[in-house]
């Protein structure tokens, strides 16, 4: 089974299962195993990565986490060639633990303790970000062994989530923090920055590459050691309701800006969403129903506080439909198990008159869904089911 994002998607709108082999794979599955289910096909987080390494072909991805934090992942990134990023001592151990070379990771946390500097030297990771004095005077003590990136900040209201708004440091500032470094003797390597997740407008990152050329330029003329590094982040879009440009097309004008550096410099990014977010398909069933206000609500063993806590602060406009969706469809309501009236996960969907047992099928959902649900209620977290993992078309490598 390869899943692909769901084209031309409207919120919560309908669409069929591919085949009769994905149901028949899908039920086997719920019946072997139960529901709720996070089925997640190594095969898309391979053919994501290579489109974006075509895309930007100079460029070495540097896979951030947080989106999908698991060992499947890292391990098939890791054969793919992929170098990886950190911000956490839980990312050290489950990178370390799929046998990744220190060498391919960065930390890029622009805040840290003591205790976090501390691990990831031990691992082995050397590159840091830095946004403020205050973070760069932590590396005091560890100057002879830490490289630094100064992390910038490029507002963008267009972005679902702004990251600027809470990390990066202004271009002035910047130079104030590289001229500083240069009194500790902390090495600084280059600069980085994040111009928002699910940034639909590429030309966020040309203007943000822009100003760093300039920055790499105001640097040599002040004497200060050469840059050599500029990050340029993550946040490269995916098609959730809205259709976004394809990757090749987006990256375009993005690897223009890029020759304006210099030769030598090295160009690194931290693509999260983009690797993960169409590799997974979640599975829920109906716990039960009631009729309120002249629609059906359907209660599913998966909601907000599960795998589709993303609906909560993230795009969260995951296709949703039933697994068997042929027939007449009525205005009805998914809520998730727990007793919170929150957890609602569509307040409007046309669906097929449903069973209890029936199976719901969310597509799109391998970003900041798994990685941020809860056990509320005592809900267990859906079970996550690798396909593909060892090249394996259509078969079941391992159950996690």
């Amino acid at each position: 089974m390869t899943v692909t994002p769901v084209k031309n998607a409207v919120e919560f709108t309908s669409f069929s299962a591919k085949d009769e082999s994905e149901i028949e794979l899908i039920e086997s599955l719920v019946e072997r195993m139960g529901a709720p289910l996070m089925i997640l096909d190594c095969d898309v987080v391979r053919n994501q990565y290579r489109a974006l390494a075509a895309a930007l072909p100079n460029v070495i991805l540097h896979f951030a986490l947080k989106p999908l934090p698991h060992p499947a992942v890292v391990s098939t990134l890791l054969a793919e060639g992929a170098y990886f990023d950190l911000a956490t001592n839980g990312e050290v151990d489950l990178v370390a633990s799929q046998g990744v070379p220190a060498n391919k990771t960065i930390h890029t946390h622009p805040i840290k303790r003591d205790s976090d500097i501390k691990v990831a030297l031990e691992y082995g990771c050397t590159t840091f970000v830095v946004d403020n004095i205050n973070e760069l005077e932590k590396f005091i003590p560890y100057a002879d062994k830490a490289e630094i990136l100064v992390r910038l900040s490029f507002p963008n209201a267009q972005a679902f989530a702004d990251l600027s708004k809470k990390f990066g440091c202004s271009p002035d500032k910047a130079i104030e923090i590289i001229a500083y470094a240069h009194q500790l003797n902390i090495t600084v390597r280059g600069l980085s920055f994040h111009v928002g997740s699910q940034t639909a407008n590429p030309e966020k990152y040309v203007h943000a590459i822009g100003r760093c050329v300039e920055l790499f330029s105001q640097v040599e003329a002040l004497g200060l050691p050469t840059l050599h590094t500029l990050d340029i982040g993550g946040g490269f879009p995916v098609t959730y309701s809205q259709e976004v440009m394809p990757i090749d097309e987006f990256c375009a004008p993005i690897r223009h800006a890029l020759t304006a550096l210099p030769a030598y410099a090295q160009v690194i990014a931290e693509p999260g969403r983009f690797i993960v977010a169409p590799s997974v398909t979640s599975v829920a069933s109906v716990m039960g129903q009631a009729e309120r206000d002249g629609k059906t609500w359907y209660y599913l063993d998966d909601g907000i506080y599960g795998s589709f806590s993303g609906i909560m602060f993230d795009e969260g406009n995951y296709p949703v439909d039933a697994l068997y969706w042929q027939g007449e469809r009525f205005e009805s309501v998914l809520a998730g198990p727990t007793c919170d009236s929150i957890d609602v996960i569509a307040e409007s969907i046309m669906l097929p008159k449903l069973n209890n047992g029936d199976l719901i099928i969310g597509r799109m959902m391998g970003a900041y869904t798994s990685a941020t649900a809860t056990e509320f209620n005592f809900f267990k977290k859906a079970q996550f089911v690798i396909l593909n993992e060892y090249h394996a078309v259509d078969s079941l490598s391992q159950v996690i």
